[in-house]
């Protein structure tokens, strides 16, 4: 196997403006509006250089405008501005929203474990169960034969499991791609792969595929076909001790059958203070904002306390990280649950970036020990975590996977053809790869742990929303798992992007989820 080794809180949140909702390019689709390449630089030289043309967070002029918009058709109505102002509260009075429920799936380790036990023996038990498990499921799709060793000579065609990997130190290429296989298959050895007889392809390191080919020398593995997705049945059940229910109330609404897949939801990444100063600022305006428009749920994802912040950096602040995100965060999210009262719920996921968390992943929830929360409005989640609310499934991670891929993935597309979707294509590989973090060996930075609960990086069933925050450009993207297999299932792929970036204000997503996608309505906005 291949190893390697203090202000004071507000009494009351302040008014936001009104909305103003951007118009859609032409010939865009109204199921899905994608950044336009003139608003997102692709050289991180000339971002560096914009950077300086920020505007500070203070001064911006276009806070709380749709940015891009999913399913326009679906838009709940935005009101006037006039008439927001005069009517919001009244309509809030008037027409509260039901409270959801909330079903933790998976959300492992728990808190208080012990990490930095990563042993050799961890990483090789991982790759071997990946390869193996995987094995068994191409076999059972029917779609494919049984594995054999590709690391044998034979004129006749064969199907071989393993994964990716690299030749060599550098990044991945078309001359050193390799193959390697398991200990039950070809005793855990590697064979080079070959894919000049393939029309497209998709592939990064750890990645885990299906190969049909042939090995005429012993020496490289030629391939005719490649499955980079494994089967997986999408309608599968977690196993009922694998669930936790949040409080009473969710086992009360499902053995009365009163569920409907609706959900009104305010979905953020931070950071959530600038780089200017640690004031919060674009978390009270989005806490503001949800005042004014209350979610049903309200999804925060690190970091809170960015180790990356110039101030952390330095050291300059006067606070222990603990302190500063108990009143600067804690604090400010308690007394929005208290002012909108017990129909809001609000789940907070750690990063790795956090500087008052622990550095490891995956990653155990803060250990919030809210005791005057009696109606568990505030829920903390792993990283990464899989949860369920009023039936709809949300899968989340917090690590920038697609960013990381981004740097690492190589792909031909066909002679001719249109250039696809790569944003899509990477979020893809989440899903089809049945993993939060198929990449291996993992990139820099990521603490990467295998002796905590393995499994806790496993997808078993496709969720309806996956949460997956990244410095690549915010997106809402409705995706399919399987293309052109019997396995069309449909989910919404969500990138929020950055709250704060850099000393101005970055965006958020607010997405209104009813019974399926096609009357789904989601749409980044700018705070």
């Amino acid at each position: 196997m291949l190893l390697s080794n203090s202000h004071v809180d507000e009494a009351a949140f302040h008014d936001t403006p009104g909305y103003e909702q951007e118009k859609a390019p032409e010939g865009s689709s109204i199921s899905e509006l994608t950044p336009l390449a003139s608003d997102r630089p692709s050289s991180s030289r000339v971002a560096k250089t914009n950077a300086d043309r920020i505007t500070p967070f203070a001064t911006r002029v276009n806070k709380f405008t749709q940015q891009y918009v999913l399913n326009a058709d679906n838009a709940v109505g935005v009101p006037s501005k006039s008439a927001e102002i005069t009517e919001d509260e009244i309509i809030r009075r008037v027409q509260p929203s039901q409270r959801c429920y909330l079903q933790v799936q998976r959300s492992q380790p728990e808190p208080g474990c012990r990490f930095m036990y990563d042993r050799m023996e961890d990483r090789f038990n991982y790759l071997e169960d990946r390869i193996r498990k995987s094995a068994s499921l191409f076999s059972a799709s029917g779609f494919c034969g049984q594995p054999a060793d590709a690391t044998l000579a034979s004129e006749e065609k064969m199907f071989a499991v393993g994964t990716v990997a690299c030749d060599g130190e550098g990044h991945l290429n078309e001359k050193s791609i390799l193959l390697q296989g398991s200990v039950e298959h070809s005793r855990g050895q590697c064979v080079r792969l070959d894919l000049k007889d393939l029309d497209h392809f998709s592939l990064f390191p750890g990645q885990v595929v299906g190969i049909e080919g042939h090995n005429p020398s012993g020496h490289c593995f030629v391939a005719s076909k490649l499955f980079d997705s494994i089967p997986v049945s999408v309608d599968a059940q977690l196993p009922s001790a694998k669930k936790q229910a949040i409080d009473n109330e969710s086992n009360q609404n499902s053995d009365a059958g009163t569920l409907s897949r609706a959900l009104s939801s305010i979905i953020a990444a931070g950071p959530y203070t600038t780089t200017d100063n640690m004031l919060f600022e674009p978390l009270q305006e989005l806490l503001s904002y949800a005042c004014r428009k209350p979610p049903q749920l309200l999804i925060l994802m690190g970091p809170f306390i960015d180790s990356d912040h110039p101030d952390i950096k330095k050291g300059t602040i006067d606070q222990s990280f603990h302190d500063i995100f108990h009143f600067e965060v804690l604090r400010k999210i308690q007394d929005f649950t208290q002012y909108l009262g017990n129909t809001v719920r609000v789940i907070l996921i750690p990063s790795v970036r956090d500087a008052h968390h622990d550095f490891v992943f995956p990653q155990p929830a803060f250990d919030l020990n809210l005791l005057e929360d009696t109606t568990h409005q505030i829920t903390s989640l792993a990283n990464p975590c899989l949860f369920g609310s009023n039936e709809i499934n949300f899968g989340c991670c917090t690590v920038d996977i697609l960013k990381q891929l981004s740097g690492q993935e190589i792909s031909r597309k066909p002679p001719g053809g249109k250039p696809g979707d790569r944003i899509g294509r990477l979020a893809s590989h989440i899903l089809k790869q049945q993993s939060y973090y198929p990449l291996y060996p993992p990139a820099p930075g990521v603490p990467l742990d295998l002796s905590l609960a393995k499994e806790a990086l496993e997808i078993p069933s496709a969720p309806d929303v996956l949460l997956l925050p990244s410095d690549l450009a915010p997106f809402v993207k409705v995706l399919s798992l399987g293309e052109g297999s019997d396995d069309d299932r449909r989910f919404i792929c969500v990138n929020p992007g950055r709250l704060a970036k850099g000393i101005g204000g970055g965006t958020f997503v607010e997405l209104y989820y009813n019974e399926g996608i096609d009357k789904t309505n989601a749409s980044i906005i700018r705070i």
